[in-house]
């Protein structure tokens, strides 16, 4: 049996741009800056956690900004880990759970924030709507890749095999959810209902443009479109 992790109050983060981290997704991640090599080394050497935080893309316009993360995040422990010959490293960071970014203690030599740790609804008894809406989502998703929406056959038939509402919604946002926008309001969205609405709200806007799409290509495929 795994031991209960303990999130820490301050933790090492990457801010990466177009990334969102959900709790019990898989992200691999290559290391190659000098900073994060650094930060690698050191939570390796400790408890192997640390957060990965989208970039806030609207204040990484204010120049007086140094890659203005996201405030809601998720922490992540380091699964497996290679480093290559040119000391680089490949690894895998599989998300533990939400954390609210509360103050950036240092920059140097990487960025370390102080977070608390956020509330996790799964740990409750899913309630009906929960239960409702995580099966409503499964019906949305088959239907996107009868549509023909791109979409890992494998993955989704995992996905079909997870009963828990929050972890389904979470890995279904984490892997086949496009959009980081929506990607980052999910993650922020901490009632798990509302969480599996929104999520339900995309994938409905999504299958009607994939309708429309289908409607006037007609009968050509994807490489004769023009034609129509």
């Amino acid at each position: 049996m795994e031991l209960e992790i303990v999130v820490p109050d301050e933790v090492p983060v990457m801010t990466l741009p177009d990334v969102t981290l959900f709790p019990q997704a898989l992200l691999p991640l290559h290391i190659f800056e000098p900073r994060y090599r650094q930060m690698l080394r050191d939570v390796l050497a400790r408890d192997r956690l640390f957060a990965v935080a989208g970039l806030n893309q609207r204040l990484a316009e204010d120049p007086d900004q140094f890659e203005p993360p996201h405030l809601i995040a998720s922490v992540g422990m380091i699964r497996a880990c290679q480093e290559n010959a040119d000391g680089t490293s490949n690894l895998l960071l599989q998300g533990l759970c939400r954390v609210e970014f509360l103050q950036i203690v240092a920059d140097e030599p990487y960025r370390r924030v102080r977070v608390r740790a956020l509330p996790s609804a799964g740990l409750a008894m899913p309630s009906e709507e929960s239960l409702r809406l995580r099966h409503e989502l499964k019906r949305l998703l088959v239907l996107k890749q009868k549509l023909g929406a791109p979409m890992p056959a494998e993955f989704t038939a995992f996905l079909s095999n997870i009963e828990d509402p929050e972890t389904f919604v979470d890995l279904a946002a984490f892997g086949l959810c496009d959009s980081p926008e929506v990607k980052q309001k999910l993650l922020e969205t901490l009632d798990l209902p509302a969480r599996l609405g929104l999520f339900k709200k995309h994938l409905r806007g999504e299958i009607e443009a994939l309708k429309l799409r289908r409607k006037l290509q007609g009968g050509l495929p994807d490489s004769r479109i023009e034609e129509n």
